[in-house]
């Protein structure tokens, strides 16, 4: 009895150090891709564009600054990259989802 319950601890304990680690390993990747967006911000968009190709999409957003959005697959997840650029063309703020 007292080794099976050992057993659960250990598996348990095992668990939750993995969970720990990815959470860790999660943080760490969303960190590296906000770094390397935010040095865009304050650029031109013609700066981010010449980096990042044309994006596949653009639209005026409701405060009426211009919205470039990026998207790539990579093992079949999607990523998308929003870039907000200002009527000055200056890039003002980016939003990633599902990149890493």
């Amino acid at each position: 009895m007292k080794k099976t319950l050992f057993i659960k601890l250990i598996f348990l304990l095992i668990f939750l150090t993995s969970c720990q680690t990815i959470k860790q390993k999660t943080d760490a990747i969303v960190e590296k891709e906000n770094l390397k967006l935010s040095k865009y911000i304050g650029k031109t968009a013609r700066n981010l564009q010449m980096d990042l190709g044309k994006p596949d999409e653009d639209f005026k957003n409701e405060k009426g600054n211009l919205e470039l959005i990026y998207n790539s697959k990579k093992y079949g997840i999607l990523c998308e990259r929003r870039f907000e650029v200002d009527s000055n063309s200056i890039v003002i703020g980016f939003v990633s989802n599902g990149c890493f």
